[in-house]
């Protein structure tokens, strides 16, 4: 891909009307696949190749980049780099664009770093739009729910950032049904609606439809995106094989080798035999699965390259 020049966008980029999703009852359509910012456009990664994975992504309709305040690594990096994406490229797309941010998980030392009490949150977001070199972001989430800060100091900080300007749109991920359902009904009573639930959702990671999250959000006119929607790597061909040396496994810190049962080496090699009847992959069925059940409105995909993000894509 020729990153020399000025970046001009694909003009045949919202040819396809049925790759975008209305998200709940809202005005918004969000992409069926949308960018997750969470590894690889960190500071230890190539900007270049974020360039690159942008530039196709946004090529090819996908206008949704999710990002949060300690996405990296290091903490920080990713917003950093879209912040370069916005000044190198994107400027001229901002209106184009649904940018994300969050906060709940540990990003700095001390008392106020971490969790949801209205001090970090609107602390977070503050630098959140510095590093990103813009004015707001598009959807602002509460990252986790606190179960220590009263559900109301969250919830009303929610709703000032969105008075104030700093985010057109309030979500929450990983917060459990009950808090879900007060946070439901007090920003719907603040006039600041729940626009999108974010929750890990795959074919063997089935929480949120157990729980009856999905149910609800579907139900009270949320949308709902799913984070980790392969797994970390599980439902693909990745570790068929054994567990590379590269891989996400062989570091052992957000996937543990442990996983690797002869149960789940079965269960994959059989989804590969439906998968290729389908002239699928692993990863592609795995992600039109996601994209089949009522209620979900998109699923959020990681890529360390273009041909990565280039086959996910194919799932819709």
């Amino acid at each position: 891909m020729d990153l020399k020049g000025i970046y001009m966008a694909d003009e045949h980029r919202y040819d396809d009307d049925s790759f975008y999703s209305r998200c709940g009852k809202s005005g918004v359509m969000l992409p069926k696949v949308s960018l997750g910012f969470w590894h690889n456009f960190g500071g230890v990664d190539p900007y270049e190749r974020s360039r690159a994975i942008t530039h196709y992504a946004f090529d090819h309709g996908i206008t949704h980049f999710d990002l949060a305040n300690n996405y990296g690594p290091p903490y920080g990096t990713a917003e950093e780099t879209m912040g370069r994406l916005m000044d190198d490229d994107f400027r001229p797309y901002r209106d184009e664009l649904f940018i994300s941010s969050k906060a709940g998980f540990d990003m700095w030392p001390g008392p106020y770093g971490n969790w949801g009490s209205r001090k970090y949150l609107m602390a977070s977001l503050d630098q959140s739009l510095k590093r990103m070199h813009i004015d707001y972001v598009d959807l602002f989430y509460s990252h986790r729910f606190d179960p220590e800060t009263p559900v109301e100091e969250t919830l009303q900080a929610l709703v000032d950032i969105v008075r104030m300007g700093k985010a057109l749109y309030v979500g929450i991920s990983n917060w459990p049904l009950e808090p879900l359902k007060v946070a439901e009904q007090y920003l719907r009573e603040h006039d600041v609606p729940l626009l999108i639930y974010q929750g890990r959702l795959n074919m063997i990671d089935r929480e949120p439809m157990e729980e009856g999250i999905l149910d609800f959000c579907r139900e009270h006119g949320i949308g709902f995106i799913a984070f980790s929607p392969l797994a970390q790597g599980l439902l693909t061909d990745r570790y068929l094989n054994g567990i590379p040396a590269d891989s996400r496994m062989a570091h052992e810190k957000f996937l543990k080798s442990e996983r690797l049962t002869p149960e789940y080496l079965n269960y994959i090699l059989n989804l590969k035999t439906e998968a290729e009847k389908q002239g699928k992959t692993i990863a592609q069925a795995a992600l039109a699965w996601i994209l089949q059940q009522q209620g979900v409105t998109s699923v959020l995909v990681g890529a360390s390259s273009v041909n990565q993000l280039a086959m996910n894509i194919k799932c819709v």
